[in-house]
């Protein structure tokens, strides 16, 4: 540990200013602390040696030693700040609300040997005194048995024999006997170890990031968008918070769906024909995303405008989030005239649809992302006919989900792609609730439940269906939990007798709300209800049901991926269709 503070000492070790600064809570403190006394590893820190130049714009650790004209910067501390920071802090006594102290007590096990305790003594200013009195008087500090950590700091103190003759109120043989413990504990810092992983000087700077954000292990997390701040106020002195401010005030719905400074930065990249990923940040001419700041936010506006329109109103609704970098980049190609601009915004409602309902960015989703902007850029300004241009049209390279596809689809709430896509397919239909008739809406979304339409409790009592094939996407239906709970387990027999008998209008009114979810009432009219012996019917019931779901909103799925939205167009069966025009 000596080693480490000689160099912060004399300014040769610091930290990138992309760093955050000290997060720890005085309790992580002094648990650091306890480990080190007790020489027990704390783990390794990362640091990148430093050549000729700085690779990062730096600054020193907190209440270290600022730098000076000719001061020689060898290492940058790429992880490890808040261990180095809390060690140095607490041996040089410097934190403003607390003083450390250290001291010996028997564990609980019998015979255990004393073992160093440290307090975390918080401290207040009151008349321009700092308490409590006694952490400043050394007698009352040894009658309770500590000793400050200051004394035990690896670079020296110089007080160490004032206070032992102090706090044993002049007794030389007491303070003989107390300054040899104190020595013998500053002698463990001084030479307590901390391992260290080493990159070489001539790292890249992006790899050397990749590997800081890999195995960053602080409290607090840095993603690539704090890297970039630091860099863009560096390079420009604006602000990258303070433009995401701007952004959130432009588009205040934003933050239903997405982080906007990652969503900004994604888009920047595209914008400068770079993959939406760190590595691109790192290799972007930040100045240059400072400068079409506002492009970019009318981007990134106009793809979540896209969003509502297509009734996708949360981040929990929203099935993938990569295709809105790739939207927002693409505005500024959007032609102005009025037939051109329906062509195109056909071709994004249909991009946009495939992200949602294909395995297209379930892997490698930056490279891909590239490619597809690529291809829609191509096709909006006219220079490709052919959508295939982008892969994501192309059927072969990304197929379109099937009927078995449909029906293996997993539980909305979850984070598979086509799962929530075939609930954003529902929701775009419109998705009336089945006893209050109420539409969905970004409003009403609160009062929303994912209702089993099939009871999981039937289907795990009765019918001992396995959970995996109760918690399926063609199972759930988004409706008011009003109406979930007075639903509760019924069988959907029953809970159809209910609504119709209820409802003015009669079975007809019934049908439309469910056709609205495109959920195939017959089938439900059909399931139940159901006694313990009926498993078998029940299981049964459930397929048909699902099947006969898949194959209602399979033609919805592949006309919207055409980007066609004309619910006339889809092939609905017409007693469906006839349903869902009833006023």
């Amino acid at each position: 540990m000596k080693d480490w503070f000689t160099s912060v000492a004399e300014r040769r070790l610091r930290l990138p200013r992309f760093q955050r600064f000290e997060a720890w809570s005085h309790n992580e403190v002094g648990s650091l602390l306890e480990t080190v006394l007790r020489k027990l590893p704390a783990g390794a820190v990362l640091v990148l040696k430093v050549g000729a130049e700085e690779p990062f714009a730096s600054r020193e650790l907190e209440s270290a030693p600022a730098l000076r004209p000719g001061d020689r910067v060898t290492e940058h501390l790429l992880d490890g700040q808040q261990r180095l920071t809390a060690l140095w802090r607490a041996m040089h006594d410097n934190y403003s609300n607390r003083t450390y102290f250290v001291r010996f007590e028997n564990d609980d096990e019998e015979g255990s040997q004393p073992a160093p305790r440290v307090l975390g003594q918080y401290r207040w200013n009151r008349g321009g005194k700092l308490y409590p009195l006694w952490c400043e008087d050394p007698i009352e500090v040894h009658r309770r048995g500590y000793i400050p950590l200051r004394l035990l700091n690896p670079l020296g103190n110089d007080q160490r024999n004032e206070w032992a003759l102090t706090a044993t109120d002049g007794n030389f043989q007491d303070a003989w006997q107390l300054n040899l413990r104190v020595q013998e504990l500053a002698t463990n810092v001084s030479q307590y170890n901390i391992p260290y992983l080493s990159l070489p000087e001539e790292t890249p700077k992006d790899v050397a990031l990749d590997v800081f954000i890999k195995m960053n292990t602080s409290s607090v997390r840095l993603s690539a968008f704090d890297i970039v701040v630091a860099q863009l106020e560096e390079a420009t002195g604006s602000s990258l918070h303070e433009l995401v401010e701007d952004l959130h005030a432009a588009v205040p719905t934003l933050q239903r769906y997405i982080d906007g400074g990652t969503l900004a930065l994604d888009c920047a990249a595209l914008r400068s024909d770079r993959a939406p990923n760190q590595r691109s940040y790192q290799r972007m001419n930040i100045s240059d995303v400072a400068g079409d700041w506002d492009r970019i936010i009318a981007g990134i506006k106009w793809a979540i405008e896209m969003l509502d329109a297509e009734r996708i109103y949360d981040a929990q609704r929203l099935p993938s989030v990569a295709s809105l970098p790739i939207i927002a980049a693409l505005h500024q190609y959007f032609p102005s005239s009025l037939d051109e601009a329906g062509n195109a915004r056909r071709l994004l409602r249909a991009y946009l649809w495939r992200s949602f309902l294909t395995r297209r960015y379930d892997q490698s989703a930056s490279t891909r992302a590239l490619q597809d902007y690529r291809g829609l850029r191509r096709l909006l300004l006219g220079e490709e006919s052919d959508w295939k241009t982008a892969p994501i049209f192309d059927e072969e390279v990304t197929p379109l989900p099937t009927e078995d596809d449909l029906i293996g689809a997993a539980w909305p709430r979850g984070r598979e792609v086509l799962a929530r896509g075939l609930l954003a397919v529902a929701l775009r239909e419109g998705a009336r609730d089945i006893a209050d008739d109420q539409t969905v809406t970004a409003g009403n979304l609160s009062k929303r439940e994912y209702h089993h339409l099939f009871p999981d409790s039937l289907l795990l009592k009765i019918g001992k269906a396995e959970q995996q094939k109760t918690m399926r996407a063609l199972n759930c239906a988004l409706i008011s939990w009003s109406t979930n709970r007075n639903i509760s387990n019924k069988s959907p027999l029953q809970y159809l007798q209910d609504r119709v008998s209820r409802a003015d209008m009669g079975e007809d009114a019934v049908r439309a709300r469910f056709a609205s979810h495109l959920i195939p009432y017959a089938e439900l009219a059909e399931a139940g209800p159901y006694l313990e012996s009926d498993g078998e019917k029940l299981v049964r019931d459930y397929d048909n049901f699902l099947a006969a779901r898949a194959r209602m909103m399979l033609p919805v799925v592949q006309s919207l991926c055409e980007g066609v939205g004309s619910q006339s167009s889809r092939g609905l069966r017409a007693t469906e269709v006839q349903a869902a025009r009833v006023p």
